[in-house]
């Protein structure tokens, strides 16, 4: 293994499990769970962006009312943390791997994280960078950040649309996780992942594989129509809320924290 690897990890449905936060955006609307969470998953089967499903459900103010449900989110707590994220994080950097965690999400996450006892060399919410997924120039800001180039970067997420097929177009090593919402219903119809895995424990055991296999060679047998959506080029969710419910503007200054 070259010493200069990173693994640079998502944040929702990668560390972050975001059915708290989705709980609170049904309840503050008034919307039964089990309906609000039925139409998002058609919206995401679809391969439709997460804001249509305010639209189907009726609900053309929902923006209106994101202060009301960060106010009941709270923010990140240790019960949102997936039980394998902390400890895949100190496995990879045990391992020799440098870690880093730059995903769609406002810049007050860094903060919040880190609270929560998450160690990473680098640590960046696109907010604070300015650029977001899926844009090409949010990859190659985390290269900037990491110092290095992109074929010596793993990068690890949930969404097709959002983070497999964009890192493995920026050169990276895309590596799919197929968990939440969004893993479990896309396909990776490109064949962009260099690697899949349904768990950061099973990521922390083949992450190597990640460089010795050519994107899709990993599990030739999860394959089928992608649900990429390329007309948008703004945060997209999996990361509810423009990332998770709750992104704005990501136009503001460059900024990202380096933990040792």
């Amino acid at each position: 293994m070259t010493a200069t690897r990173w693994v640079c990890l998502d944040i929702g449905e990668t560390l972050i499990d975001e059915t708290r936060i989705w709980s609170v955006w049904a309840d503050v609307l008034g919307i039964p769970r089990f309906t609000f969470m039925a139409v998002l998953g058609g919206v995401i089967t679809r391969g439709g962006d997460h804001r249509e499903a305010f639209a189907a459900l009726g609900v053309d103010d929902w923006s209106q009312r994101e202060p009301e449900v960060q106010q009941a989110y709270g923010g990140f707590t240790a019960g949102d943390l997936y039980p394998d994220a902390l400890p895949a994080l100190d496995a990879l950097r045990a391992g020799g791997h440098h870690v880093a965690v730059i995903g769609n999400q406002p810049a007050n996450r860094t903060a919040e994280l880190g609270l929560l006892g998450l160690r990473a060399d680098v640590l960046a919410m696109s907010d604070a960078l300015g650029v977001a997924k899926p844009d090409p120039a949010f990859f190659a800001r985390c290269c900037e950040l990491l110092e290095t180039t992109p074929g010596q970067v793993a990068y690890v997420g949930d969404r097709v649309d959002n983070d497999v097929e964009p890192a493995a177009a920026a050169g990276m090593r895309a590596v799919w996780l197929r968990r939440g919402p969004w893993g479990s219903l896309h396909r990776d119809g490109s064949g962009a992942a260099a690697l899949t895995v349904r768990s950061l424990a099973e990521l922390c055991e083949r992450i190597d594989e990640a460089w010795a296999s050519g994107p899709g060679l990993s599990d030739p047998g999860l394959s089928g129509p992608g649900l990429s959506d390329p007309g948008l080029s703004g945060p997209g969710l999996s990361d509810p809320g423009l990332s998770d419910p709750g992104l704005s503007d990501p136009g503001l200054p460059s900024a990202a924290q380096r933990v040792q």
